[in-house]
């Protein structure tokens, strides 16, 4: 449909095109070389199959490895700029903030308090289930 309506795929956000020219996505790497057609047919080969899927395996971790260390670099600005926005909004909305604030020492002390009573009694369950454990050996 796109087709017909004449579209430019560069100028349409969701394509490869559109990716690839606003830097995106990976326009230029070594592993692309890998994806040509190849017009000749070769006669099968067990051993040379078995080989080239080996290769496609490690063609393509290299591949994603490259793309993830190309997003992330992409994404380095965009950290910074995140946390610039956030510390913006928390100043023009401090009086929101200020009573959780305040009750933060309170409510460090209740997880707290909760997360102790939870080991003691994982740690209480524990010790019957061992008593439990040597009065069956005992009989």
């Amino acid at each position: 449909r796109n087709f017909n309506k004449k579209r430019n795929p560069r100028k349409v956000a969701w394509t490869k095109a559109y990716r690839k020219t606003r830097g995106k996505e990976l326009a230029v790497d070594s592993t692309f070389e890998f994806e040509k057609r190849r017009n000749r047919p070769t006669k099968y080969d067990r051993n040379l199959m078995g080989k080239t899927i080996m290769a496609m395996q490690r063609v393509q971790s290299i591949k994603e490895a490259r793309e993830g260390r190309f997003h992330a670099n992409r994404m380095k600005d965009a950290k910074a700029e995140k946390v610039k926005v956030a510390r913006v909004e928390i100043e023009k909305h401090a009086e929101v903030l200020a009573p959780a604030v305040a009750r933060r020492e309170e409510v460090m002390q209740n997880v707290l308090d909760s997360a102790r009573a939870r080991i003691a009694t994982r740690r209480v369950t524990k010790e019957r289930a061992v008593a439990r454990g040597s009065e069956n050996m005992e009989e």
